[in-house]
Formats: C-alpha cells, sequence, structure tokens
C-alpha cells in the first residue's frame, strides 16, 4: 500500500525552484518567515540549462546587498552601453553617460547556482524532482500544494500563501479558473536562430544589429564562450544549418563599413526561440500569488524576463513582510496592479525593441525607411538614447 500523505505547515509554499522561487524564500528566510520551495527538475538539469543573462543594476543590488554571493561582480561583466547597429554603422549607447548605471552580463543559470546554494547555506528548504504536483484550496485561509517526492512519499504542504513562480509552462496560473483571469498574448511572426560558440568575444559590448536581411545580436557569455542569435521563421530547423551558413548569415547581417568582422569558433549548440508576450491578469487568485514567467512573458530583446521575475519577488517580499509584521493586508492586496504597472511598462519596452528592430517578410519599402529613421532618430538625440537607456538599465524596485 502506498505510504500515508505526510502534511506539513509553513507560511509560505512555493511553486518553482528558478530564480524567482529562490529569491523569494531566500529573503523570506532573511525576514524570519518559514517557506518550503518544490521543483520539478533536478538541481544539475537546471545548472546546466544555458539561458543568456542581462541583469539590470536593481536585480545585482538584490543579490549582493541580500547575502547571496558577489560571483556576479567578480565573474560576471559589467557593461557601460549597448551598440545599436544599422545600416552597417554602430552607434553606442553610454549608460553611464546617459543615466549613469550599467548592466552585468551574468547567465541566468548562474544565478540559480548562487541562489541555490545560499538556501542550501541557510538551511532552506527546496525540494528537486517532484512530482504530480498540484495546488488547491486557493481561495480558502490555508492554501495547499501537493506533491510527491524522488522517493515516492507524497507530502501535503498547507501555507497561508502559495505563490507560483513555476515558469511560462507551469500550473499555477492554469489554476486560476478560466472566468477569473484575463490572458494577454501576441505571438510575432520571427524567432531567434541562436548559437554557443567558443570563440573570445567579438565586441567588448552587445551589439543590436537591423540590417536588411534581418536582425542579429551578438552577445556574449563569457572570455571563452559566445551567444549570438539571428532572426529567422519560427519554424526553422536549426540542425538543418551547417556551420558554415550560420557564419555567413550572421556576417551578413552586421556587415558595413567599417570592416566588422566575427570572431569565429567551433559551435557546440544550435536553438529556434519562438517569441511571444503574455500576461495574466490579475498575478493573484485567492491566496495564491504568480511571480515571474508564471505570470508574464516577454521576448528576449529587451533582456527583460529575469528582471522582470525578481522585480515581482521585491514586490511580493515586502508586501509579506508588512503581513507578517503588522498583520495589513495592504501591500498584499495591492500585489497585481503594482508588478503589473512594471509589466506593461517593460512589454511596451520589449515590444518597441523587438518592432524597431526586426523585419517582417511583408514589410514594405515604406516601413524600411521608417524604421531606419526611428533608428536614427534614437541614435542621434540625447533624450532618444536616455529612454532606451533608463528601460534597458532597469527602473527603481519598489
Amino acid at each position: 500500500m502506498p505510504a500515508a500523505t505526510q502534511v506539513i505547515k509553513t507560511q509560505v509554499g512555493i511553486v518553482g525552484g528558478g530564480p524567482a522561487g529562490l529569491m523569494l524564500s531566500h529573503l523570506l528566510s532573511r525576514a524570519g518567515i518559514a517557506s518550503i520551495v518544490i521543483e520539478k527538475r533536478d538541481h544539475e538539469t537546471i545548472r546546466h540549462t544555458h539561458r543568456a543573462g542581462i541583469l539590470e543594476a536593481g536585480s545585482v543590488k538584490m543579490l549582493t546587498e541580500s547575502g547571496v554571493d558577489g560571483r556576479v561582480l567578480t565573474e560576471g561583466h559589467r557593461h557601460d552601453g549597448i551598440d545599436l547597429r544599422f545600416n552597417g554603422t554602430s552607434h553606442r549607447l553610454d549608460f553611464q553617460d546617459l543615466v549613469g548605471e550599467s548592466v552585468w552580463l551574468y547567465a541566468q543559470n548562474e544565478v540559480f547556482v548562487d541562489l541555490a546554494a545560499a538556501r542550501k547555506r541557510d538551511g532552506g528548504d527546496v525540494r528537486f524532482s517532484v512530482t504530480d504536483t498540484e495546488v488547491l484550496d486557493l481561495e480558502t485561509d490555508v492554501p495547499k500544494m501537493r506533491f510527491t517526492d524522488p522517493a515516492g512519499q507524497r507530502f501535503e504542504v498547507q501555507a497561508d500563501f502559495i505563490v507560483g513562480a513555476d515558469g511560462s509552462q507551469g500550473m499555477c496560473k492554469r489554476a486560476i479558473p478560466a472566468e477569473k483571469r484575463s490572458d494577454h498574448f501576441i505571438a510575432y511572426p520571427f524567432a531567434w536562430f541562436g548559437i554557443l560558440v567558443e570563440a573570445p568575444p567579438s565586441a567588448p559590448e552587445l551589439i543590436y544589429a537591423n540590417s536588411e536581411h534581418g536582425f542579429a545580436l551578438i552577445s556574449q557569455r563569457n572570455d571563452h564562450v559566445q551567444r549570438m542569435y539571428f532572426q529567422c521563421d519560427p519554424g526553422e530547423d536549426a540542425a538543418a544549418w551547417s556551420d558554415e551558413a550560420i557564419w555567413a548569415e550572421l556576417q551578413r547581417r552586421v556587415d558595413g563599413p567599417d570592416g566588422f568582422t566575427l570572431k569565429r569558433g567551433p559551435i557546440f549548440e544550435k536553438m529556434v526561440l519562438p517569441f511571444r508576450s503574455y500576461v495574466c491578469e490579475p498575478l493573484r487568485h485567492g491566496n495564491m500569488f504568480l511571480a515571474g514567467d508564471a505570470g508574464h512573458t516577454v521576448p528576449p530583446t529587451g533582456a527583460k524576463g529575469l528582471n522582470l521575475a525578481l522585480a515581482d519577488v521585491r514586490v511580493l517580499f515586502e508586501a509579506l513582510g508588512q503581513f507578517y509584521a503588522t498583520g495589513s493586508p495592504e501591500l498584499l492586496d495591492g500585489y497585481s496592479d503594482t508588478a503589473l504597472e512594471r509589466v506593461w511598462k517593460a512589454q511596451n519596452f520589449s515590444f518597441w525593441m523587438t518592432t524597431m528592430l526586426h523585419s517582417r517578410e511583408d514589410q514594405t519599402s515604406f516601413e524600411r525607411k521608417r524604421i531606419l529613421g526611428e533608428l536614427a532618430g534614437v541614435a542621434s538625440s540625447r533624450y532618444g538614447q536616455q529612454y532606451l537607456a533608463e528601460a534597458y538599465t532597469g527602473w527603481p524596485h519598489s
């Protein structure tokens, strides 16, 4: 016979052990608030899932000032600007000069490693490799999450609040009845063909390139591994592309009179990333709150995904902290509206960057020329540059 379900009580139950869930658990622990985190993947799978990462100044402060780890400062790469490249010419935006801020290049899986280590160091209750996860009784005073651990033991966690930080494919937002949520969604008519390559950086900072052949992003990973992308059809088969064809396509999208040439090396990973934007409203149902990709996704053009998740966590942590310190639900009641204000600003910025830098197959000559005029307007105006720099480096946290 199967073992009886074990019941555990805690204050906050968190579904999802990625950066958002672990950061919230870490902050709660420092405030003396108990939590349990459950995650369907194992630690090593998440650790080796390569994800790009541009961290806003506020995200870096969350990691360093909350006592997670300082690796982001020692192993990450501070970037004080980006290059907008169009008509074959680069235009550098100096973030420090424009808004006095920088961003850090630090892979998302490294953020996970730091947060998982901090939770282990501090005795956090994080359970990986769980199955049969469900959330229930969300509109009661004792919401619950159930799961089965790797040994086959069934658990029920009874909490004051449940947090859904289980990503865009997670089940928490689907636990909100359809009639009680609004799903805002747009699919873009293109994707990114991405590669990881063993090579030195082609440029000191990221290059966002608009060309008549489509968009390209020349990004970085570290001193020895680089990440690059070019716009492609969502149905593209990555395996059908030879390395030489990939390099030729990337190079023609950054070609210009300055003779800029990409630094090549062995390609060891290829992928196609479809583009979509999504927002669930509200980000609360009963005593369950959504954070990060569980409640909203953005295209990667504006580098907002992980940063939005950490901004959600900041708002939610402050709300939970107020509740446990004073008994007031005021900030909890305002969580969805507060978080969504930033989310929609980021959606607008991500949409703007995406549509300004990409092309469509049915694009008219007027649209093509208009976009070039828009890029020229941004590049030639300090105020235009400042808007992009402010949004890219991140608005202040709540």
